[in-house]
């Protein structure tokens, strides 16, 4: 599936396996990629069409390494005030996937990441259990911004989308994992419980939407759907 498992240590293979069984996994991984869904039992879902009117485009740098400094340094993003600490993306450009997270926590925004503390050692851990590192991620969040008590308006989401759209095309990964219930319904157009279950596509990209490692932390008994959300991620194309 991707990732370099023989430079596994035995902590980080005491993980991925822990994972698999919080996860319910029990077969055997073989060593020949196996369409674990069955060949084409799942269509692709079309994206949805062009964005709405609100779209900042033309705000929007149209290169990648600009793109990031634009991120870290305009006061115009949506959620934005003067004492606003940002939680940027990590990562490298074309990864193998990149996960798009949502709305950022105040333990997120402290160590200006899109997903810190356990949600992270936990992400970690399911990129593992796919094949990949941290390190061939890149992972960013609908919004730069933690915003205490505010709900996202139609508005905020349909800018917070335009931005992610730039975001996913100027960063060109192979797959994208939507990680919540905001980032499915800004970039998919339907909630996340919706959502689930079906490949979609996002600027080109194949996207699997699935829950964030936040909520698997309060309720761990949905990581076998997560697992299965994985698994979709990670399919052949058909």
């Amino acid at each position: 599936m991707g990732g370099d498992h023989d430079r596994l240590t035995a902590a980080e293979a005491a993980s991925v396996i822990g994972w698999w069984i919080e996860a319910g996994v029990d077969v055997a991984i073989q060593e020949q990629p196996r369409a674990w869904l069955g060949a084409g039992s799942v269509a692709p879902v079309a994206e949805p069409n062009a964005l709405s009117t609100s779209e900042p485009a033309g705000e929007i740098p149209a290169s990648f390494d600009a793109f990031r400094t634009w991120l870290g340094e305009t006061p115009s993003l949506p959620l934005a005030n003067a004492n606003s600490r940002r939680a940027l993306p990590r990562g490298i450009e074309s990864a193998e996937v990149m996960l798009l997270a949502d709305m950022p926590t105040p333990e997120d925004v402290a160590e200006s990441t899109p997903i810190a503390g356990p949600a992270w050692e936990l992400t970690e851990r399911m990129l593992a259990a796919i094949g990949f590192s941290a390190e061939q991620a890149y992972v960013a969040s609908l919004s730069c911004f933690h915003s205490p008590g505010t709900r996202l308006s139609g508005t905020d989401l349909d800018a917070c989308a335009a931005i992610a759209r730039r975001h996913v095309a100027l960063a060109k990964p192979k797959r994208l994992l939507l990680l919540g219930d905001a980032t499915s319904r800004a970039l998919l157009g339907r909630p996340l419980t919706a959502a689930r279950g079906h490949v979609h596509k996002v600027e080109g990209v194949r996207t699997v939407a699935s829950f964030h490692p936040r909520f698997l932390l309060d309720r761990p008994s949905n990581k076998a759907l997560a697992w299965r959300d994985l698994l979709l991620l990670m399919e052949d194309e058909v």
